[in-house]
C-alpha cells in the first residue's frame, strides 16, 4: 500500500502506470532538437484558429485525443481529468473539460502543473479511486505573453534573463496497468519566496523552490542524487538552473551530469533566439512525456525525477509591487 513516509514524501504501492502519453508542439518546439520526439507540430503558432488562446484549446484537445488513441483507451475508461494552463481560471483547461465530458479536476500550479497533476493523478490510482486517470496541460507563447507581459505585435525588447514560452499541450493516462514507466513516489513542495520581483526572471525566482523540494525529497526518501540516470527540473533555463545548483551545493548535494533542465534542452540557444531557455506549463509537459516518456521506453533510461516549477504570481500582484512566490513538485518515475 502506499505510504506518507514524511511531511511531504509519498511511496506509491502499487505504483500507477504512465500508460500513454501524447504531445504536440508549435514550430519553434518543432524546429528544436527534440522536434521528433513530439507526436504533432502544428506549422504556425494559430494552429488555423481565429485566436492564440483558441490554438492552446485545439492543441491541448489534441493531446488528450492521441494519449487515449494510444493507448487504446475509450474516454468512457477516463474517471477523471486532471489539468490546468498559464491562463486567466485555467480556461483552456475548462473549455476542454467541457468537450472532454469527463469528472474535472482543474489544477493551477503554473509552470509545475504537469507535476501536479502527475502527482494527484499518481495518488487517485495508487489509492484505488480510479483505474485511469487522464492529466494533461498546456501553453502557448503568443496567449502567455499577451496575458503576462506585452501583445507579440508590440515588439517588446526582451532582457536576456527572459525565457521562452513553450507553444504546446501534453497528456498522459495515468494506470492501474500498463508497462511503465511506473510513478514510484512524488514529493509535494511548498511555496517558497524570496523577494524576487523581476517578472522576467522566472528562473531566479522559481530555483529557491525547486532547490526545496528536491533536498526535501533526498532526505525524506533517503536517496542520493545518484539514484537517479537524470533529474530534471521544468523551465529554470540558464539562469535558475545555475543558482540551484549553488543552493544544493551548500547543502552539500552536487549532482552534475544527471541535472538538466527541460527550458535548456528544448531548444537551440545558438540558433534560436529564445533568450534564457524555454519556459511554461508546455516545457516540462512535452520534454517529459515526449523525448523522456521515449527514452525511459526504449531502456535508454530507467530512473528519472522529474521537478517541475512554477511561479505564483499574477499581473495585479506584480503591479501591486509584491514579490513573485515559486512552488516545485516532484514526481520519481522508474522502469
Amino acid at each position: 500500500m502506499s505510504v506518507k513516509v514524511a511531511q511531504q514524501s509519498i511511496f506509491l504501492d502499487p505504483a500507477p502506470s504512465l500508460a500513454s502519453t501524447a504531445t504536440v508542439a508549435g514550430p519553434m518546439e518543432g524546429a528544436g532538437p527534440l522536434g521528433s520526439d513530439f507526436d504533432f507540430l502544428y506549422k504556425d503558432q494559430r494552429a488555423g484558429e481565429k485566436s492564440f488562446e483558441a490554438a492552446e484549446r485545439k492543441m491541448l484537445l489534441e493531446a488528450c485525443s492521441r494519449a487515449l488513441e494510444k493507448g487504446s483507451f475509450g474516454l468512457d475508461t477516463i474517471e477523471y481529468f486532471l489539468s490546468g494552463d498559464l491562463l486567466n481560471q485555467i480556461t483552456v483547461s475548462g473549455y476542454s473539460a467541457a468537450v472532454l465530458g469527463r469528472p474535472f479536476f482543474g489544477l493551477y500550479g503554473a509552470c509545475s502543473t504537469l507535476a501536479l497533476a502527475l502527482s494527484l493523478g499518481s495518488m487517485l490510482v495508487a489509492g484505488g479511486f480510479a483505474a485511469n486517470v487522464l492529466a494533461a496541460t498546456s501553453s502557448h507563447h503568443s496567449s502567455a505573453e499577451r496575458q503576462f507581459r506585452y501583445p507579440t505585435e508590440y515588439g517588446f525588447q526582451r532582457p536576456p534573463q527572459a525565457q521562452w514560452t513553450v507553444t504546446g499541450a501534453a497528456a498522459a493516462v495515468i494506470s492501474a496497468t500498463g508497462e511503465g514507466p511506473w510513478i514510484t513516489a512524488v514529493t509535494t513542495g511548498k511555496v517558497v519566496d524570496l523577494g524576487e520581483q523581476d517578472s522576467f526572471n522566472m528562473g531566479a525566482a522559481m530555483a529557491p523552490a525547486a532547490a526545496s523540494t528536491l533536498l526535501r525529497h533526498f532526505e525524506e526518501l533517503q536517496r542520493s542524487p545518484d539514484y537517479y540516470d537524470l533529474i530534471v527540473t521544468g523551465d529554470l533555463g540558464a539562469v535558475g538552473s545555475k543558482l540551484l545548483r549553488q543552493l544544493l551545493g551548500r547543502s552539500g548535494y552536487y549532482p552534475e551530469d544527471n541535472l538538466n533542465d527541460c527550458g535548456l534542452m528544448i531548444y537551440n540557444p545558438h540558433l534560436q533566439k529564445i533568450g534564457a531557455g524555454g519556459s511554461g506549463c508546455a516545457c516540462s509537459g512535452i520534454v517529459v512525456l515526449g523525448h523522456l516518456w521515449r527514452r525511459m521506453k526504449q531502456g535508454e533510461l530507467n530512473k528519472v525525477l522529474v521537478v517541475s516549477t512554477g511561479a505564483l504570481h499574477s499581473t495585479t500582484t506584480l503591479a501591486q509591487g509584491e514579490t513573485i512566490p515559486a512552488v516545485a513538485h516532484a514526481v520519481a518515475l522508474e522502469m
